[in-house]
């Protein structure tokens, strides 16, 4: 625990006191105004476990220091069980506040068991992985899926089967496959992988907002028709697709506005969530939305011609 302190120490000094501090208050706004909104509903409060589990269980599956610890420590799952229980037990708390004691104990149930699940790449080798519905070119889409988007989108499409009836459940499995495709879109790619697949920056940013836009489109596709069929209608719908899909393209945006550097690219793409998350909770948070749309279009071309012509 003391080695999780100090590796957390070393991330943040790595993220920055700026990043850190505009961080820190959108995420904690978005989370806190999701949960409030959440706990006092019958049904929505049961969310919260499922996507703590979601999100703990496919950050485990991601971990780079899971053969390490296996080697290192045989008992190693109970201690990520305890780390694991520590992170879910604040949620827990607010749920236990308006009195939703079962969806607060399965709250820290259910990220415990997250320390069962194996690491991504060793749960299946590499000569028996069935072929992958999406083109190798969107390799995000390949291995992202493959590390845990593959079972969570049948969880997520059941669950907003199940809240049809109200936007809630089709809402929150659209924000729960947002961050799904924020862990896809988080790792940068190898350098020689871009060089050859680039031809101008322009040319290379439109290849990859268009097949990430529209495996994003059809991905959604159930849960827009059931948030269609519910109160919502189909203006309604419309105006959420186009704007989850914006959100999507701003996650690519961002990944090649700070490549190489993943601590950059995850912490500004959780920036953008937070802020799209909490658009109408304050007036400033749709002007900085708009000037960040501007910023990631011209940063990403612009790293991207520095990197290419680094390289070539």
């Amino acid at each position: 625990m003391r080695l999780r302190v100090r590796l957390l120490g070393r991330l943040l000094r790595e993220i920055g006191l700026l990043r850190l501090a505009l961080l820190a208050p959108v995420l904690l706004a978005a989370g806190g105004r999701g949960l409030i909104l959440a706990a006092p509903h019958p049904q929505g409060q049961w969310a919260v476990p499922i996507l703590t589990f979601l999100t703990l269980g496919s950050a485990h599956r991601q971990r780079a220091d899971l053969r390490f610890l296996f080697i290192s420590a045989p008992h190693f799952r109970r201690w990520l069980a305890v780390e694991y229980l520590l992170l879910a037990l604040p949620l827990a708390l607010v749920l236990a506040i308006f009195n939703d004691w079962g969806a607060a104990l399965l709250t820290l149930m259910l990220p415990a068991t997250a320390a069962l699940l194996p690491a991504a790449r060793d749960s299946r080798s590499t000569q028996h992985r069935a072929r992958s519905l999406f083109r190798s070119e969107a390799f995000e889409w390949v291995s992202g899926l493959r590390g845990g988007g593959l079972w969570a989108w049948p969880v997520l499409l059941a669950g907003a089967l199940w809240q049809h009836a109200s936007p809630l459940g089709p809402g929150v499995a659209l924000v729960a496959w947002l961050l799904v495709l924020l862990a896809c879109y988080g790792t940068p790619e190898p350098v020689t992988m871009l060089v050859l697949a680039a031809h101008t920056p322009v040319q290379f940013l439109r290849r990859r907002l268009g097949l990430g836009v529209v495996y994003a489109a059809l991905t959604a596709a159930p849960f827009f028709w059931l948030l269609a069929a519910g109160p919502a209608g189909v203006g309604g719908t419309v105006a959420v697709g186009v704007f989850w899909l914006g959100l999507v393209a701003l996650l690519i945006l961002t990944k090649y506005a700070f490549y190489p550097n993943a601590t950059h690219i995850r912490t500004t793409q959780a920036l953008v969530v937070g802020v799209a998350l909490t658009l109408f909770a304050h007036p400033v948070y749709p002007v900085l939305l708009l000037v960040a749309v501007g910023g990631l279009i011209w940063q990403s071309q612009r790293r991207l011609r520095a990197v290419i012509g680094m390289v070539s």
